[in-house]
């Protein structure tokens, strides 16, 4: 098994297969770690999967700020959380050169084996193998394996050697962002505007001009502040060559036509955007994630699509190199996170007409739907799909209960060992079935594939289901309705098992 590609979707991918008792390769190009800024954090769904793997705390104790606020850019508006008490959508502000590096201690505690400084020069496949040629640092040589991933990114060579179409959109702009410090000259007012001596005051949110747009976050008292920048501009830059401070500067003043002084920074970035999927995720033993898979036109969606990518993928993979997969079990793959994809890409895509719109028309679009959020259900609806947690998987079956294709609730959980939750049983990466009835038919049924699926017997306050067979990725494979007579709901569980875990 050939993982190309040690970013965060390659280095999740690995880990997820060492869980499931897959021993992967990763091949990687850069001979270190890049500390090339790029993702400034985390958001959406994959932060609930990293809690169901007992890692976020992990992840949030090495944040080097603190959690900001629940409030979300959204195509030249802001979706505002923040009187809502459980808000829909939360981010953890982790630098991506901070995450890989987390990511990449949790594969050597997992021994992983990582080759840096490894490029891949060529891919062939046959029916039986893949066979890839690697540059190394000590001369060429091929290595073989059953199947091979490409996370290598928006540029995949792999996804060029596999002849996947790419089709979609690059938009002429550039986008600039930062985390920032202002200098003692410069005043943050109550409202987060910034005093700016020789240049008035600088609106806090997004200013808009005939140049291009320039967003501004902060907060009274602060002395740092969140930039943003967008211009048309069809420059293609190297990525791996970093924004300066004074390219920053001169994108702001270029948009708004007055200076901005900035003492410092902790973060800069740039991007171009691109709205593009390929056309399939796998073609025969080759298959993609992430970035390789799919492009948003969006900030703050990427990493999520791609980490959930792999934890997807892993599980299907080490079923299938463990002889254990049902027909068409690899092919879910596509057909779940294609999906997935195209809705990341409808929110994103959505973005861009409400931000390049500059005519009365455009403004008025944004002022209504910045009028529509004011409501709760409109908003908490955004959030979901900001954060992708609207996703329901295809599931088969003529009428799959409405559970059927979600991520798990995380119900708490009374059991005879005492009291734990739905999280907590998901930290081993393995198959669940839950029996919230202790129905004997349906343990009994499920005796048939221990241990390759285990089986818990608990009480939930307001249970939704009487059982719920749980997926390694978190989705719900098949629930049984409430009190569900056992002639229909011990044949429709043998058959789920079947269907998603192999023959007993």
């Amino acid at each position: 098994m050939i993982i190309v590609g040690a970013g965060p979707t390659g280095l999740m991918l690995a880990a997820e297969l060492r869980l499931a008792g897959v021993r992967p390769l990763v091949l990687e190009r850069q001979p270190r770690p890049r500390d090339t800024p790029k993702a400034g954090g985390l958001g959406g769904q994959i932060l609930e999967l990293l809690r169901y793997r007992g890692l976020l705390e992990r992840f949030e104790a090495a944040c080097p700020g603190p959690m900001p606020a629940p409030r979300f850019p959204f195509g030249g508006v802001h979706l505002d959380f923040t009187r809502l008490p459980d808000p829909p959508m939360h981010a953890l502000p982790l630098p991506q050169q901070l995450l890989e590096r987390l990511l990449d201690e949790r594969a050597g505690e997992l021994d992983v084996e990582i080759r840096r400084g490894h490029e891949v020069a060529g891919v062939s496949q046959d029916e039986a193998a893949v066979r890839v040629d690697v540059r190394g640092p000590d001369g060429p040589y091929q290595v073989s394996a059953r199947y091979l991933v490409g996370c290598d990114g928006a540029r995949s060579r792999i996804r060029d050697w596999a002849g996947i179409p790419f089709p979609g959109t690059t938009y002429p702009e550039v986008n600039r962002l930062a985390q920032a410090t202002l200098p003692d000259t410069v005043t943050v007012l109550g409202n987060g505007d910034l005093d700016v001596p020789g240049s008035g005051t600088i609106r806090a949110g997004f200013t808009r001009t005939d140049h291009g747009l320039l967003g501004i976050g902060s907060s009274p008292g602060a002395r740092s502040v969140s930039l943003y920048t967008i211009e048309d501009e069809t420059t293609e830059y190297d990525d791996d060559v970093p924004m300066t401070l004074t390219e920053l500067q001169d994108s702001i003043h270029r948009v708004l036509g007055a200076h901005l002084p900035l003492a410092g920074s902790t973060r800069l970035s740039r991007f171009t955007f691109k709205a593009r999927q390929a056309e399939r995720y796998r073609h025969g033993r080759i298959l993609l994630a992430g970035d390789a898979a799919h492009l948003f036109p969006a900030t703050g969606v990427a990493l999520n699509a791609g980490m959930l990518d792999a934890v997807n993928l892993a599980w299907k993979l080490a079923t299938d190199l463990h002889g254990t997969a049902p027909a068409g079990l690899l092919d879910t793959y596509h057909a779940e996170r294609h999906h997935a994809g195209a809705r990341t890409l409808l929110h994103t895509r959505a973005q861009v007409a409400l931000r390049r719109g500059h005519d009365p028309a455009a403004e008025a679009l944004r002022e209504v739907f910045t009028e529509l959020l004011t409501d709760e259900q409109p908003l908490r609806r955004m959030g979901a799909l900001l954060a992708g947690t609207d996703i329901r998987y295809p599931m088969p079956g003529t009428h799959p209960h409405p559970l059927a294709g979600t991520f798990a609730p995380d119900l708490t959980l009374h059991t005879d060992q005492g009291i734990t939750s739905i999280a907590h049983l998901m930290h081993p990466a393995r198959p669940v079935l839950l029996n919230l009835t202790a129905r004997p038919d349906l343990s009994e049924t499920a005796r048939d594939w221990q241990p390759r699926v285990d089986v818990h017997t608990a009480k939930t306050d307001d249970r939704p289901a009487d059982a719920l067979l749980i997926r390694p990725d978190a989705h719900i494979a098949w629930a049984a309705g409430l009190d569900e007579p056992a002639d229909t709901a011990a044949p429709a569980l043998r058959e789920a098992l079947t269907g998603w875990f192999g023959t007993p």
